[in-house]
């Protein structure tokens, strides 16, 4: 990349890199180490993590001074660094202001990157891929106690609390992003918020929920009907159901991700379906519950983009 060092931002990329999962941190990421700048709150959790068998090798700590900025500044400046990355997606506009003022002189230079970190986070390890199909499990675990049991008269809300509920006792750290339950009409919204609304006899209710589970994101997508379906609810949940089984089929090691969303889009269009579908059919999973390669219809910014081998795709934005 032509930099003496990237600095790294990006808490799900520093978590990658070091097995850290605090909330305040960033990364000095060199040839010889990894400068891990943190503050006094994270300092003994480090310290527990550097003692296990979750260590991250090179792991240099460098405690917060006056503040993040000020420690990176000083940390760039004893390295006698030249070049120094960043990342472009991540870094707010206001600081790299402040590092430009700070740092940029006629031996220091700032070079922006993109997805050096995500590309690398493509491809699940074995450790990776082993943690993803726990969580799958155990969020499917989470599922089937719950779906018996929603019914008319619960509300949204209800229905969201057992979920979430279900996931801290199943081992979950936390929701991977606000549940979703969306009854009736509001089952055509792909991404409703839980309200009060009651269900009734003949709704279709849209349950989307995942969790965060050591440290990897799972989601999972259901759609229930509460009482017998009418035909056209069927006919409807059927072609989604078709083309889902398409999405899945077209999906290997090389694959353009658009063509994945052109099987579903195909499938959709030809049980006349075509025009309801407004959204991508997917997005990776890992670190973050939407991660690369997202999958949408083909444009100019998804040249190029495609399933490597051991990726972990969702599909389950089409239910």
């Amino acid at each position: 990349m032509g930099v003496d060092a990237l600095f790294v931002s990006h808490l799900a990329n520093i978590a990658y890199l070091t097995n850290f999962t605090g909330t305040s941190a960033a990364l000095l990421f060199t040839r010889d180490a990894l400068h891990f700048i943190t503050d006094f709150r994270y300092l003994s959790a480090v310290s527990a993590l550097q003692a296990g068998p979750g260590a991250c090798p090179g792991l240099e700590v460098c405690p917060v001074g006056e503040s993040y900025e000020e420690t990176l500044v000083e940390k760039v400046g004893s390295l006698g660094l030249a070049r120094v990355g960043f990342e472009a997606a991540h870094l707010t506009v206001s600081r790299l202001r402040w590092l430009q003022a700070t740092l940029t002189g006629p031996s220091i230079e700032l070079m922006p990157t993109e997805g050096v970190v995500e590309s690398a986070r493509l491809r699940k390890d074995a450790g990776e891929q082993a943690t993803l199909r726990e969580a799958a499990r155990r969020l499917s675990a989470v599922l089937q106690g719950v779906i018996a049991d929603v019914r008319a008269g619960l509300t949204e809300i209800d229905v969201a609390l057992e979920l979430e509920t279900g996931m801290r006792r199943t081992g979950f750290s936390r929701p991977a992003f606000d549940t979703i339950v969306a009854s009736g009409p509001n089952s055509a919204l792909p991404h409703a918020r839980a309200g009060d609304r009651r269900l009734v006899n003949g709704d279709l209710v849209v349950l989307d929920f995942g969790g965060v589970y050591n440290g990897y994101c799972v989601d999972l997508t259901r759609t229930v009907s509460i009482g017998p379906p009418s035909s056209q609810a069927e006919r409807v949940y059927d072609a989604v159901r078709r083309a889902q089984a398409a999405a899945v089929a077209a999906v290997h090691p090389g694959v353009a991700t658009a063509e994945v969303d052109a099987a579903a889009r195909d499938s959709l269009t030809a049980d006349g379906y075509g025009e309801a579908f407004g959204h991508g059919t997917g997005h990776g999973l890992g670190l973050e519950v939407h991660e690369a390669p997202r999958v949408a219809r083909a444009h100019p910014a998804s040249a190029g983009r495609v399933y490597p081998p051991g990726h972990v795709p969702d599909e389950t934005t089409l239910q």
